[in-house]
Formats: C-alpha cells, structure tokens, sequence
C-alpha cells in the first residue's frame, strides 16, 4: 500500500538521475552518496504521495488511478499526510547533510509539484511546462550536491533533463489521453489532444534533444562516446517521434514513452563514464605516457 502511494519505482527512478548528476562532477563519498539517495527517495515519495491526496476525488475516475490507496480507502487522508511528513522531514534533512543548497532545491521540486503543477494540470497545457522545472531538478540537485556550488555544469544537466521531460510526458500523455480526459486533464500541446499538432510538438522537442544531449560534449566535458553514443540514440529517439508524427497511432506513442524512461539513464550515466575515461586520458598524456 505505501509503495503504492508514494509510487516507489518511479522515486527510485529519479534518484538514478541524481546519481549521476553527483558522480559527473567526480563526487565519491559513501555516506554522501546514502544521504543523496536515500534523501532524494524520501523527498520524491513524499511528492508522489502529495500529488495522490489532491487528486484523490480525481483518481477514482481513471482506470489507471483507481485502484490506488486513497481512491480504494485503503488509507486516509489524515494516514497519507502523516505518510507524506515522515517521509518529507528526514529527507530534507539528509539532504542538508550535503549542502543547504541540495536541500533548498529538494524543497523547491516538491513545492512546485505539489502546489503549482499538480492544481494546474486540469487548468491549462502550460502544466507540462511548470511540471518540466520539478522534473529536471535531479541531476541539478546531484551535481550541487557533489560540486557545493550552483554553476555551469548542474546548469546544462538540468537543461538536459528539462528538454527531455517534453517528448517524455507527452508520449505518456498520449497513451492515457482517454483517461486523462475522465479526469479533465489537458495535458498534450494541442488542446484538441492527439493530433498533428501535438505530434509537431512532440517531434520537435525530440529533434531538440539531440543537440542538447551533446552539449556535455560540446563543452569539451566528455569525450568521442558521448558525440557517438549520443548522437546516435538520439536521432534514433527522434525517429520514433517522427514515425508517431506519420501514423499518430497510440502503439508508436508506447514505444516512444518506453523508449524516453531507457533513454535518459543511458545518457547520463554515458556521461559519467566517458568523463571518467576523459580525465584518465588526460592524466596520461600530463604525465607523458605517450598517448
């Protein structure tokens, strides 16, 4: 029941990306590594569990929310904010362990999530776009929690993330736009719902994350497998978008959703890996090993 409700899998997700935000900036602790992940598990179940008290009354009427905890009154409101503050605090904490930076930006997804984006996915296709901030703070948060610093590098991994929240979300709006429209949501880029347009859009913004996924590349931070490997997998992203935009068939939307959750931790940990090989290369070559 509280794996349900604070949707487990998914926060568990998340924390992979702070992960490797952490370890791109060369971050190592074992104890900073447990407060990073355990804290940001904690901060995001808290949202998620958040985000299922307000739209209690709304999950009941989609198939793919009803059997959830609230809606099932398996668990009380009363029981889920007792849930949500064990879970908030001591995640907060732990992630002030690491920096208060760290914290503050934990702080500041959960509140955007829970108070901004969730009312206002049933108010306007602009939710997408609110919901993108909260949901490209991880790899951000990482990196801040590993650097102690706010700068260029979390900067451009967050944009990273950002970009990729759009054809993301969409592909899953997509899929479950019947049941979203049960609950009044309006959550693809044409309010007309799955249509050329927000085929266009979708397309677009997968287009666009080509360029950014190499930028750490771009900014000589790693090295010719993230040029390759990047390069092309996401062109290979793009072309699932592409053919979605042709057929507009809900089963290319499922591979372009299942294809966006393999995509990004390929990505970011390619990162990780190849900047490792890139400063070992450099190392060599200072101390005049002759590569």
């Amino acid at each position: 029941m509280y794996m349900s409700f604070t949707k487990f899998r998914l926060s568990a997700l998340v924390i992979i990306s702070a992960l490797s935000g952490y370890l791109f900036v060369g971050g190592n602790d074992g104890l900073e590594i447990t407060y990073l992940l355990v804290g940001g598990l904690l901060v995001t179940a808290a949202s998620n569990g958040s985000n299922q008290i307000w739209e209690r009354e709304l999950d009941i009427l989609m198939n793919r929310t009803e059997k959830r905890p609230l809606p099932m009154g398996e668990m009380s409101v009363s029981e889920g904010m007792i849930v949500v503050t064990i879970c908030l605090l001591p995640g907060l904490w732990m992630l002030y362990q690491l920096n208060l930076g760290s914290m503050l930006l934990g702080l500041a997804a959960f509140i955007s999530y829970v108070f901004i984006y969730t009312p206002m996915k049933r108010i306007s296709t602009w939710a997408v776009f609110v919901g993108a901030f909260p949901g490209a703070i991880p790899p951000m948060l990482g990196a801040v929690a590993g650097s102690d610093s706010f700068g260029l590098v979390p900067g451009v991994l967050f944009f990273i993330q950002f970009v990729w929240q759009f054809p993301h979300f969409w592909a899953i709006a997509w899929v479950a736009y019947d049941d979203y429209q049960q609950a009044g949501f309006s959550l693809l880029p044409s309010k007309k719902g799955r249509t050329k347009g927000s085929a266009y859009q979708i397309a677009a913004y997968s287009l666009a994350l080509i360029p950014f996924t190499l930028l750490p590349w771009l900014m000589g931070w790693c090295g010719t497998w993230t040029l390759i490997i990047g390069g092309v997998i996401g062109v290979l992203f793009f072309l699932l978008s592409y053919r979605l935009l042709i057929s507009l068939e809900i089963a290319d939307a499922k591979k372009l959703m299942f294809a966006s959750f393999v995509y990004l931790p390929i990505v970011q940990f390619l990162y990780v890996f190849d900047r490792i090989d890139l400063k070992i290369i450099e190392a060599l070559i200072e101390h005049g090993t002759g590569i």
